[in-house]
């Protein structure tokens, strides 16, 4: 497998954390626990099912979640959060408060996720 060229550390953090969506679903899946689909996708506001069915992906990828299939009829999907996305709460947390401290009137907030 090729590596991925990175120009520093925070490179590598950005594409594992980076985009709309994926913080979101690591804070819900750390404060929260286990979530099925369709919760997270009424948890996640403003996404589409195709781009949190690719965050999923990517986060399960890069070892951040886990995804666990019970054999059940109909099957059950379940995501958690793994050891290594639970390290992320520290930095979900400050991009919270820094969110809610850098607010300003451009925005509208209509589905908090921080506590």
């Amino acid at each position: 497998m090729d590596k991925i060229k990175v120009t520093c550390e925070m490179e590598v953090t950005l594409r594992m954390i980076g985009g709309k969506s994926k913080p979101l679903i690591l804070h819900t899946l750390i404060e929260n626990g286990p979530k099925r689909f369709t919760e997270l996708l009424a948890e996640v506001t403003q996404i589409s099912q195709k781009t949190l069915t690719n965050q999923l992906r990517e986060l399960q990828k890069d070892g951040l979640i886990h995804r666990e299939v019970f054999a059940e009829v109909p099957p059950r999907v379940e995501y958690s959060i793994t050891e290594k996305g639970a390290t992320l709460w520290p930095i979900l947390e400050l991009m919270c408060e820094w969110g809610e401290k850098n607010m300003d009137e451009r925005f509208e907030l209509t589905a908090p996720q921080c506590s």
